[in-house]
């Protein structure tokens, strides 16, 4: 069962340093700590003005691969392994300041981010995390994919992702479930790592994308497996699509309580459930515990 919390930043600052997946720029990320109710914000130390960001749904633009961020000039692309790390060892207030646009892809999961953030440790705030408990069945779909909200019967927070790419695909069906807490997301869903397959790796590189990227930077998946690389978990692929959904709907900006499933979703339907679940909430903002009360096709 999931109790009422307090809010949590960390207790000390921390960075952490890598290349983007998409731009190749080098850049630093620092974490600081951020008084209650402040929420996860990002800020370009590159920038004139400092340009700040808060990263919720309303300021996201979803789009193949990966989840920006969008405010005025300023953009924070490639923002949701990183929210998974926050999202998943529950740090609600936290700033984060980055000097490029493009966070580091790392070795393509959030493990990084974790280790960084747990090596800062946390502070226990006097504050409520706002929360929504899921009542009824909320569902966003499109082309054969959806992601949906369901009632917990245990009051359990819980996450669970099919993958089935149909018969030709080089990556095999897998499924993955988890009763999420900072533990269990630390040791089942941070390590795993993004993917992609051989025949999507090379038509990036071909066009002049990600050139720079090694098969050691994340997973290139063939009809003869993984190149250069071993998987850390039999149905990593579907463990790392979990910690895309965590990230993703964390931009909502809530405790939530229910079970979240996705069958070959992805950002773009990720952040339209984020948008409505933060609606929801949104609509009931005298409460400190918001009620789902509509379904949503």
């Amino acid at each position: 069962m999931i109790g009422y919390r307090n809010e949590h930043t960390i207790a000390a600052s921390c960075e952490v340093s890598g290349r983007g997946y998409w731009s190749g720029q080098d850049v630093c990320i620092r974490f600081h700590p951020a008084p209650i109710s402040t929420g996860v914000v990002f800020v370009r130390t590159d920038l004139e003005g400092r340009p700040e960001c808060p990263a919720r749904s309303e300021f996201t633009d979803s789009v193949q691969f990966r989840t920006n961020l969008v405010r005025g000039a300023a953009r924070f692309e490639m923002v949701e392994h990183l929210m998974a790390a926050l999202a998943g060892l529950e740090i609600d207030n936290c700033l984060i300041e980055t000097d490029a646009c493009e966070m580091p892809g790392l070795d393509g999961s959030c493990d990084a981010f974790v280790r960084c953030l747990q090596s800062a440790g946390l502070v226990i705030q006097a504050a409520s995390k706002p929360r929504l408990v899921i009542t009824e069945a909320i569902r966003v779909e499109a082309d054969g994919a959806f992601v949906e909200a369901l009632p917990s019967p245990d009051g359990c927070l819980r996450f669970s992702y099919s993958l089935d790419y149909g018969q030709d695909s080089c990556i095999r069906p897998q499924s993955f479930e988890i009763n999420c807490s900072p533990r269990s997301f630390v040791r089942q869903v941070a390590p795993a790592r993004t993917f992609v397959t051989l025949d999507q790796a090379e038509q990036l590189r071909a066009s002049g994308v990600a050139r720079h990227v090694t098969n050691q930077e994340l997973l290139v998946i063939g009809h003869d497996g993984v190149v250069d690389n071993e998987y850390r978990f039999r149905n990593e692929c579907a463990r790392h699509k979990t910690l895309d959904l965590i990230g993703d709907l964390s931009l909502a900006g809530l405790d939530l309580v229910g079970q979240f499933h996705s069958h070959r979703g992805g950002h773009r339907l990720n952040g339209m459930l984020a948008s409505g679940l933060a609606s929801l909430a949104n609509a009931n903002h005298y409460k400190k515990t918001f009620q789902s009360t509509r379904k949503a096709a």
